[in-house]
């Protein structure tokens, strides 16, 4: 009688574990802004990524975090800028927690995401990167062969300029992420495993062997992004001569549904959603790697190619991937997007 109970334990650890997302959410936006920020910045900035918090509650926690010395109180316009102490905090929290960090997000995309290719509709897992706004005519000209050869998640693409989420001075390139694939089969009844992100060596177009793997299970960082930035990528050489290194992902899926896997890999390539590189057989081996009993492998191209081929033509880009879900109408063809900005510029 009124002594401290299981549930109430339990639920104290669920809200010490919520308010230690929320600073751990408001300390990155900061970081990642790299300017001052206040309330309504920084919820704008979290939307889509998974964490609601109104302004109110950011709020709250920027005062603890005045306190705490994590950030620090610029003015009542420019709001809070992040210290050394939150940035300290925000590398160490960041390890601790990304155990499993990329499957998890992965799972959770895929399950939240609203989209169905037969209504071309709805919420996709998105990849996003941003390049200084002087450098975007040359890098949809560097994108181009690689959407055109089909080494990309579908031929989509979205811009962002105007957003508060976008750096002053910076474009925001957006490109779907693979992850649609498991979002689709899921709603389908079909579960995927996602089980390593790798580089495959094409030859003629199609893949040959893969070149590195890393367990997704196995990271705290996105597998593809680390590829990118160590220069292990030669996409625009593949693009143009049928020869080189890309970005794929590694997935299984029950072999009892492979009939209606390929159905449904046929109804993304209807709606310009195409990325499976190769279905294998049941329990049978792709591409030398081995898959559970009862179970198929799939190979996927990454969303992340077209980004890859501007970081290997030096353009300097910042990588964010499976940065949030968005509406699939916010998409376009690429040489649609691509001829806008043509004509946009020819205009200025």
């Amino acid at each position: 009688m009124g002594g401290v109970t299981a549930h109430t334990v339990e639920r104290e650890h669920a809200a010490s574990g919520r308010s230690s997302r929320a600073r751990l959410a408001i300390l990155k936006a900061l970081e990642e802004l790299g300017e001052s920020a206040g309330a309504s910045k920084i919820s704008s900035m979290l939307q889509g990524t998974g964490i609601d918090l109104q302004e109110r509650t950011i709020r709250f926690h920027l005062r603890k975090m005045d306190r705490d010395g994590l950030t620090r109180f610029v003015a009542k316009r420019a709001g809070r800028l992040i210290t050394e102490n939150g940035r300290r905090e925000l590398a160490c929290q960041t390890v601790m927690t990304k155990v499993g960090f990329v499957t998890s997000k992965m799972d959770e995309f895929g399950f939240r995401m609203s989209f169905h290719p037969d209504a071309a509709s709805g919420t996709v897992p998105a990849n996003t990167a941003f390049i200084n706004e002087i450098d975007l005519p040359r890098a949809l000209h560097l994108m181009q062969p690689v959407f055109t050869s089909g080494l990309s998640m579908g031929d989509r693409i979205a811009l962002r300029t105007d957003d508060p989420a976008v750096p002053r001075g910076k474009t925001g390139i957006m490109t779907i992420c693979s992850v649609i694939i498991n979002g689709v089969f899921l709603k389908a009844g079909i579960p995927v495993v996602s089980r390593f992100g790798g580089l495959v060596e094409m030859e003629h177009g199609a893949p040959k062997r893969f070149l590195e793997i890393i367990e997704y299970r196995g990271t705290s960082v996105d597998p593809h992004k680390l590829f990118i930035k160590a220069n292990f990528t030669t996409v625009n050489r593949c693009a143009e001569t049928g020869r080189g290194v890309i970005c794929v992902s590694f997935r299984e899926f029950p072999s009892a549904a492979i009939d209606t896997a390929k159905k449904l890999v046929a109804k993304l390539q209807d709606v310009n959603c195409h990325g499976v590189l190769a279905v294998g057989a049941p329990n049978r081996p792709l591409l030398d790697v081995p898959v559970g009993d009862g179970r198929t492998g799939m190979i996927t191209i990454d969303g992340l190619n077209p980004i890859a081929a501007l970081h290997e033509a030096g353009v300097p880009v910042e990588l964010s991937p499976l940065s949030g879900l968005e509406e699939i109408s916010s998409f376009a063809a690429f040489k649609d997007v691509a001829a806008m900005e043509r004509r946009s510029a020819s205009m200025e």
